[in-house]
């Protein structure tokens, strides 16, 4: 079974598909058209249409998307952009994503650590300065 060839877009053409009729966006240097998926979005369809017709790829990376997400996506590939239309992928948002696939959650238990800190600090602060003068 052979597999159909990738059809070639160029960033002017995504740009005219900004709409509830047809919305296209680019996400690393591929593009989806996400018009089937407008209604069922889990952030609802205008998150999908301000970036509709634009290169998406920091919106979606920001979000944090899970694996389910990532895979669902490729339903609604309908093409890549044109070789001189390519924007590097940062390193940092594949890396990211590379470390967090692979279940490594440094980040995780990081992005806990000031606010529990700060939490134990404040608690020590307020027994010592308000629970402490009351005696």
């Amino acid at each position: 079974m052979s597999e159909k060839p990738v059809k070639i877009l160029r960033r002017s053409e995504v740009a005219k598909n900004n709409d509830s009729k047809c919305a296209q966006i680019i996400i690393h240097n591929n593009v989806y058209d996400v018009t089937e998926f407008l209604n069922e979005h889990p952030g609802g369809e205008e998150v999908l249409l301000e970036q509709a017709g634009k290169d998406g790829t920091e919106a979606f990376e920001d979000v944090g998307h899970s694996t389910d997400a990532r895979e669902m996506m490729k339903k609604y590939k309908v093409g890549e952009l044109h070789q001189d239309d390519r924007r590097e992928t940062t390193e940092k948002i594949t890396r990211d994503w590379a470390d967090s696939k692979h279940g490594d959650d440094h980040g995780s238990w990081k992005s806990w650590l000031i606010p529990v800190s700060l939490g134990i600090l404040a608690t020590i602060v307020y027994r010592f300065y308000f629970i402490g003068s009351n005696h």
